[in-house]
């Protein structure tokens, strides 16, 4: 039997990750010989609908069972549509739950334990160590913060558009802006001394230059990764044939329009009640999170079947 396992890490002697769809790893297990196949999850950065593909995800590896500590109404609908069973409130290190799993010991879950959109501001449960910048959520922009009263920020927003990651600099430019990343200011507060070189000097200057092109290319560099993996996840589901597509269910529709609104590649009209094109619709799951009235699932299909 194949089961998966949220883990924080990618092996057995990690610690089961407490979300679902933004766990760093997901552990692919065979009960029958604990051999294993880990997953970096391509989904961990994404703005909304992280649980929903990764719950696609789980069914194109062909699991029957997901262990992990928590899972949310979006991801469940899917699991419930692939016939996957979900088991939360796990905890501890992924072998031993495993070993639960096999000697019966837990049982599946009938419906979610959190509600849409946990963990999106959650810290992991190996949180990153001191210093170090924790991945941003796609499309929050904002400036990375030049230091106040002669500290060192980290940076200004990087480019125009929509940004990826929060800003959270201390100092000048935390409004919104055209910024990649989080903010990383790390300035001292209004009237209290700097630390350093003097403000204003050379020195400063130059340190200054060389620690925001470091944190440019980092946040570069890790933006690339994120879109690397979404795009081998992508190739995926063309490999195996299937794609995931929007579903309204009409008897809940009341024909809001918030899903057309959404859609980042207007695969949803409406009028009276929603109506998606399935030929334009890439899954991305963002209407699923933002129907108010739970109108929309997300089902498998051939690529190139039309939907009803």
């Amino acid at each position: 039997m194949k089961i998966a396992v949220t883990s924080t890490g990618p092996t057995l002697d990690d610690n089961v990750e407490a979300r679902f769809g933004r766990c760093p790893y997901f552990l692919i297990i065979d009960t029958d010989t604990m051999q294993f196949e880990a997953i970096e999850n391509p989904n961990i950065a994404l703005g909304g609908g992280a649980g929903i593909q990764s719950a696609q995800l789980m069914s194109e590896k062909g699991v029957t069972t997901v262990l992990t500590g928590n899972c949310g109404p979006n991801a469940f609908n899917v699991f419930g549509q692939s016939g996957i069973q979900v088991i939360v409130g796990v905890s501890g290190p992924v072998r031993g739950a495993a070993e639960q799993f096999k000697t019966g010991a837990l049982s599946s879950a009938s419906e979610p334990n959190v509600a849409s959109h946990f963990g999106i501001n959650a810290a992991p449960a190996d949180p990153t160590p001191t210093g170090q910048p924790m991945p941003g959520q796609l499309g929050q922009g904002g400036g990375m913060g030049l230091g106040m009263g002669g500290g060192r920020g980290m940076g200004r927003g990087m480019g125009g558009g929509r940004g990826m990651g929060r800003g959270g600099g201390m100092g000048r430019g935390m409004g919104r802006g055209g910024g990649m990343g989080r903010g990383m200011g790390m300035a001292a507060p209004m009237g209290m001394p700097s630390t350093g070189p003097a403000a204003g000097s050379p020195e400063d200057a130059g340190l200054q230059n060389t620690e925001q092109e470091l944190a440019a290319l980092k946040q570069q560099a890790e933006l690339l990764e994120q879109q690397k993996r979404q795009l081998n996840n992508r190739i995926a589901q063309l490999e195996s044939g299937r794609k995931a597509v929007a579903v309204i269910d009409s008897e809940k529709c009341t024909g809001c329009g918030i899903c057309e609104d959404v859609c980042p590649v207007g695969a949803i009209e409406v009028s009276e009640q929603a109506v998606v094109n399935a030929e334009l619709c890439t899954g991305c799951g963002l209407c699923v999170g933002e129907c108010p009235n739970n109108a929309i699932i997300l089902t498998q299909q051939k690529a190139g079947k039309a939907g009803k």
